[in-house]
């Protein structure tokens, strides 16, 4: 239900006159509300002009409602009793707390000026307690409303009754194409929104001889989360082509899809990968949520010296920026932080990526596939005439993209690109080894880091512990009264001491100095001494350092980065 047309003006102004969208944006939104005949609001939220954060707390301001973060929020077992699920979900509402001698519920609502929808609830809230219902409002975000409906009613999509119907013969692959109810569906888009409550970031499907292994990776970790019976693999696999958009008919070959779907209320991208292995089809979904993935640099944990570094990096106007270290480091999600800390109206951001992970506002991002016949240095040199200032290669993977980028570089450009190497200082040898030369590199290189990622402790169960005479040996402490602290394990954390993970940095800013033994060709060695003169912290210190403030557990920094040095 939209709000008044008056209402609706009046939500648009306050927006421009606090500077969160611009007149040409509201004019556009304008356009779209009155072909669609939604709600302003969520025009300029599904446009991306504004997050509904900020539109939440827009509208309390503009309307005189107070707003509320749900994700802090508790909700009282007894409200949530007055008003179903499904009332709840339809209406967009959230009961947060009741006062049954007052008569008094207070409701979290995405619109106050939905009439029609507050006259049905409080006809229904009548009709089951026999008596007049008051209510008060708080205004919250439609996705945050739809998130805190699956957290406290729970969804109804439950596992065990779905696999109940499976192993009793309801799990035929036919129809799992076009039924929306087959129970195969209903477990799949299960398993969909539980791993994504459970904040993972893949969902690995591996069929052994006799039965299914599910598994979640969570902070870095796989754990097996489900075993089901190898029957009902044929129909999964065919439901999760089908979301993905590949061929249900082939099952010799690998296969690539994506499909994006809305769970708690928010649009989540899935990578759908297929891999022939000797009992059937590997099958792993890669799960790619916006909101969480695109975080400031300020939220990236880094200290105050890392973050000058960088910052000294960014502020030259030409040169490459490269990111180091495996798979699954966490390079790309760096390099977003980056681009959006840089992103402005006032310059023109260009990326080409394998595939493109997040989309972002402003930026012209084009993603590679075999399908455009293009690689990374035919992408780089049709960028190039597309007039940027700031571009970003995925990957530098091959010779080609490597001298693409440093002539990027060498023509007035800032290049940010990821490349494999163990440090920053490696990633030099790296690219002589990719033919890019010495003369080329030197004063055309920004700043490199190597980056790998630590998995957070919990900070409601971390236990504190004297340090021992080995730990404090690794940590160069000589004083005994020391105290570390280790992973116990909670609900909060599913009792794995550890939720959520954070960056340990080798951050190289190269200098004048450094560009003049990059240019004669000097050993490692000689590189090495120079860089750790100029303040260098590799990746081993900044682990220490966050072990001794409380952020990780050395044995945690141990299974990540090399520490045999300090043993």
């Amino acid at each position: 239900m939209r709000a008044p047309e008056k209402a609706q003006r009046k939500l648009g102004e306050a927006l421009c006159e606090a500077g969160l969208i611009s007149a040409d944006q509201l004019r556009i939104a304008l356009i779209e509300q009155e072909k669609k005949k939604e709600a302003l609001g969520r025009i300029l939220v599904a446009l991306g002009f504004l997050s509904e954060a900020a539109l939440r707390d827009a509208l309390a301001e503009t309307f005189g409602h107070s707003a509320i973060d749900l994700s802090l929020a508790t909700v009282d077992p007894a409200a949530l009793a007055l008003i179903p699920e499904n009332l709840a979900r339809r209406l967009r509402v959230l009961p947060l707390a009741y006062d049954a001698a007052a008569a008094h519920t207070v409701l979290a609502v995405a619109d106050s000026h939905d009439l029609p929808g507050q006259d049905r609830l409080r006809a229904h809230m009548e009709r089951q307690n026999g008596r007049e219902i008051a209510f008060s409002f708080l205004l919250a975000g439609e996705a945050e409303i739809e998130a805190a409906i699956d957290r406290c009613y729970g969804h109804s999509l439950a596992i065990d009754d779905i696999l109940a119907r499976l192993e009793a013969g309801d799990g035929a692959a036919e129809g799992v194409e076009e039924n929306l109810y087959h129970p195969v569906v209903r477990l799949v888009d299960a398993i969909l929104i539980d791993a994504v409550k459970a904040e993972a970031s893949d969902i690995h499907f591996e069929p052994e001889a006799g039965f299914l292994r599910i598994r979640y990776r969570q902070d870095g970790i796989l754990r097996q989360i489900r075993s089901l019976h190898i029957a009902c693999w044929r129909a999964l696999a065919v439901r999760l082509k089908v979301i993905g958009g590949m061929n249900i008919a082939e099952s010799r070959a690998p296969q690539d899809g994506r499909a994006t779907l809305n769970v708690s209320g928010r649009p989540i991208d899935f990578r759908v990968s297929s891999q022939p292995t000797l009992h059937g089809e590997n099958i792993v979904l890669r799960i790619l949520d916006r909101q969480k993935g695109i975080m400031p640099l300020a939220g990236l944990g880094l200290s105050e010296s890392a973050r000058r570094l960088i910052d000294q990096m960014l502020a030259r106007p030409e040169g490459v920026f490269l990111l180091t270290g495996p798979t699954g480091a966490g390079k790309t999600t760096s390099l977003y932080s980056i681009l959006h800390h840089l992103n402005s109206e006032a310059i023109h951001i260009m990326t080409l990526e394998d595939p493109v992970e997040y989309p972002l506002p402003l930026i012209r991002q084009t993603s590679l596939s075999d399908a455009i016949k293009m690689d990374f240095a035919d992408g780089v040199r049709a960028m190039l005439r597309q007039d940027p200032d700031v571009m970003l290669i995925g990957e530098i993977r091959d010779a080609a993209t490597a001298g693409m980028a440093f002539r990027a570089a060498m023509t007035g450009h800032r290049v940010f690109a990821t490349l494999h190497s163990n440090s920053a200082l490696g990633a030099l040898p790296r690219l002589l080894d990719l033919g890019v030369s010495a003369e080329s590199m030197a004063g055309n290189i920004s700043g490199i880091i190597a980056q790998r990622l630590l998995r957070r402790l919990c900070p409601y169960c971390k236990a504190k512990a004297p340090a021992t005479t080995k730990e404090r040996q690794m940590l160069g402490i000589n004083a005994e009264d020391i105290f570390l602290f280790h992973p116990a394990g909670c609900e909060h954390c599913r009792f794995t001491g550890y939720k959520g993970r954070l960056p340990v940095l080798e951050v190289l800013r190269v200098d004048g100095r450094l560009d003049a033994l990059i240019a004669k060709r000097a050993p490692l060695d000689a590189l090495r001494q120079s860089a750790v003169d100029s303040g260098l912290v590799n990746l081993a210190e900044d682990g220490v350092d966050k072990v001794k403030r409380g952020l990780t557990a050395l044995e945690e920094l141990g299974r990540v980065v090399d520490l045999s040095e300090r043993m």
